[in-house]
């Protein structure tokens, strides 16, 4: 394989060439500043309200509940503070689990610190959290429940419509990260009662370092980030035009093909996990084998240690992500594996492999070659898998 096979949307996407012409402009002649009255500034008025339109149908919501942010960590960060906060004359209960990306987790940590009561709770072996739990766990001063959409790193998609449905019964605000799943799932904020959503423009196709914050009308919550008027007074800072207009692009793209591309997508990754399952023993797949988004792929593979797998995949120029939090500092493997049981060493050992809209069915069987090949070769230097293998000669030979 000569070009660079990329195995890594989870993490970030090529911008679509359709988002960066729409781009171009606003660097150069429609520079204005939207706050400004003069045309110029008028004009880039317009632009940024015909981008929060469109992004607003996608999720059937109104446009003056899109609020524009920095990225997703962002407007995670903003919904679970911002909601926590206005909500504390109620009460200082809140419900999440123990799968949520860190934007999430870290957020309701520092808020404990706060005084905040926070439950995390557990998830099955698939990744999956029960409703009955988020309903055992509602108390008198719960204020806000926060479960992602679809698991970033193992793809599991969570019963997000049953929760919202229980939240909104309950008089409870109910907030989901999307960020791996806009774009790539139908979402209807209205039918699924989600009050809260946040979403991120690299994960499908638009620009990094921009979001959104979907705020249902009628919500209170606290602006994080103050100093001007912008964002209806919710979100100070002169808008990232140029991002938001590339965002609304790609937006508008991924979700009118998103049928075309799922179908697609999920019939490589039904490919490859047949393949990896069939081909190389003592593997185990992560995530629900159905319930889960169409392009995520998410092995672990025993007596192999995740990080060497990159280094070796990285050498036959294939871009994949760990199971392990190790480029962040970290020994600890991840804390979404280990949260549906995995036991450390096994953990250790996963890989994430996600597709994209232009990955081909040939990119897909070099990857698995190339897993193959390489979980052989460290298989094979492994004390560990020799001393598994003499075990079970043993056990086969007196059983």
């Amino acid at each position: 394989m000569k070009d660079i096979v990329y195995m890594d949307h989870a993490a970030t996407t090529r911008m679509r060439p359709e988002a960066v012409e729409a781009m171009l402009p606003y660097f150069t002649e429609e520079y204005g500043n939207a706050s400004a009255l003069y045309s110029l500034g008028q004009q880039a008025k317009q632009a940024l309200e015909e981008a929060r339109s469109v992004l607003a149908k996608t999720i059937c919501a109104g446009s003056g509940e899109i609020y524009f942010t920095a990225g997703g960590s962002e407007s995670d960060n903003w919904a679970i503070r911002g909601a926590a906060e206005a909500c504390a004359g109620k009460g200082r209960h809140i419900i999440t689990t123990k799968i949520e990306h860190h934007a999430v987790l870290h957020t309701c940590n520092d808020l404990e610190k706060q005084g905040y009561d926070v439950t995390y709770l557990d998830v099955d072996k698939d990744g999956l959290v029960s409703v009955d739990d988020v309903a055992k766990a509602i108390r008198e001063d719960t204020v806000l429940i926060s479960v992602m959409f679809a698991n970033n790193e193992i793809g599991t998609i969570e019963p997000i419509r049953q929760i919202g449905r229980l939240a909104r019964e309950k008089g409870i605000l109910f907030h989901t990260d999307a960020v791996q799943a806009y774009g790539h799932l139908p979402i209807d904020v209205e039918e699924m009662k989600i009050d809260l959503l946040s979403a991120s423009g690299h994960k499908f196709g638009g620009p990094k370092g921009v979001g959104f914050l979907y705020i249902r009308k009628g919500v209170k919550i606290r602006s994080l980030i103050r100093g001007g008027a912008q964002e209806r007074n919710r979100r100070a800072g002169t808008e990232n035009l140029p991002g938001i207009v590339g965002m609304a692009k790609a937006a508008e793209l991924a979700v009118a093909e998103m049928e075309e591309r799922s179908r697609r997508e999920a019939k490589l990754r039904d490919h490859m996990i047949e393949r990896l399952e069939n081909e190389i023993p003592y593997v185990r797949l992560n995530g629900h084998r159905t319930q889960r988004l169409a392009n995520n792929v998410n092995m672990s593979f025993q007596f192999v240690e995740g990080e060497s797998m990159l280094i070796l995949l990285d050498s036959k120029k294939i871009c994949a992500s760990s199971g392990s939090a190790c480029t962040s500092g970290s020994l600890d493997p991840s804390h979404v594996l280990l949260a549906i049981g995995l036991p450390h060493e096994i953990a250790h050992g996963s890989l994430r492999l996600t597709l994209g809209e232009e990955t081909t069915m040939e990119q897909a069987d070099y990857t698995v070659d190339c897993v193959k090949e390489i979980v052989a070769r460290l298989r094979a230097m492994s004390p560990l898998y020799e001393d598994f293998l003499k075990e079970n000669k043993k056990m086969q030979r007196y059983g």
